[in-house]
């Protein structure tokens, strides 16, 4: 894993040379995976990485996660509060298909998670104008694969190192880095609602979503709930579609 950092740290550095731009900034959620790119892109540019904390109707345990790995990283941090922002838009959407009789009550929690992942890609993207930086992505092998991550939300940003690293391989990546234990540890979880976890929304495991990518022999159960997110989710992982030239 110490030469595994050693190859990103590289290629970090290239990108923002390559792409003429001055550092990398990262939304911090308080998990494993941006805290593993909170402390790769610091190695990176230690003058000029940034890593931002965006509450948006968030659990405060997350808050506190986030502030330790900024602690724990050394990197420039900063908090900028959705909540209300957040309220305003949402209620405002909610309200005008309310009175035309065309509100969904059963996709209201999806569209209010989705809604709170664009923001905060938003708001990466002002921010890192402001700066001249790209945005860190933080989705790892087993996320892109079951296409878990919002289009246009989490999914929008300009790197995505951890791409090709399981779940189990992040969390070498942590040790390595000097992660705090408890982040390492700490159940996977978009902080969307009260007692959410990615596994129980998923239906199946990350060891066992690490398993298949590998080649492994997983579970039918298991397998199918995979390949049915991942076929469900390809659309995700493409640009958009356009028709044939005429």
């Amino acid at each position: 894993m110490k030469k595994q950092v050693e190859h990103l740290t590289q290629w970090l550095q290239n990108q923002v040379k390559e792409a003429g731009v001055n550092g990398l900034l990262v939304g911090l959620s308080g998990g494993i995976d941006s805290a593993v790119v909170a402390h790769l892109i610091k190695r990176a540019f230690p003058e000029d990485s940034l890593g931002v904390i965006m509450p948006c109707k968030s659990h405060s345990d997350d808050q506190k996660a986030a502030e330790k790995v900024v602690n724990s990283s050394g990197i420039k941090s900063m908090s900028i509060d959705l909540t209300k922002t957040h309220e305003v838009l949402f209620s405002s959407v909610q309200n005008h298909l309310k009175e035309a009789n065309e509100w969904n009550e059963n996709q209201e929690r999806l569209a209010d998670a989705n809604l709170r992942a664009r923001l905060r890609m938003s708001t990466l993207y002002t921010v890192a104008a402001n700066y001249g930086y790209l945005v860190t992505g933080t989705d790892n092998a087993a996320e892109w694969y079951t296409g878990y991550f919002t289009k246009f939300g989490d999914g929008g940003v300009d790197l995505v190192p951890l791409l090709h690293f399981t779940k189990g391989e992040v969390r070498e990546l942590a040790k390595e880095l000097g992660v705090p234990d408890d982040i390492i540890h700490k159940a996977p979880s978009a902080g969307l609602w009260e007692g959410q976890t990615d596994e129980n929304e998923m239906g199946t495991t990350y060891d066992r979503i690490d398993q298949y990518i590998k080649g492994e022999s997983v579970p039918e159960q298991d397998r199918n709930t995979i390949e049915n997110m991942h076929k469900r989710t390809a659309h995700k992982r493409e640009l958009p579609k356009s028709p044939p030239k005429f």
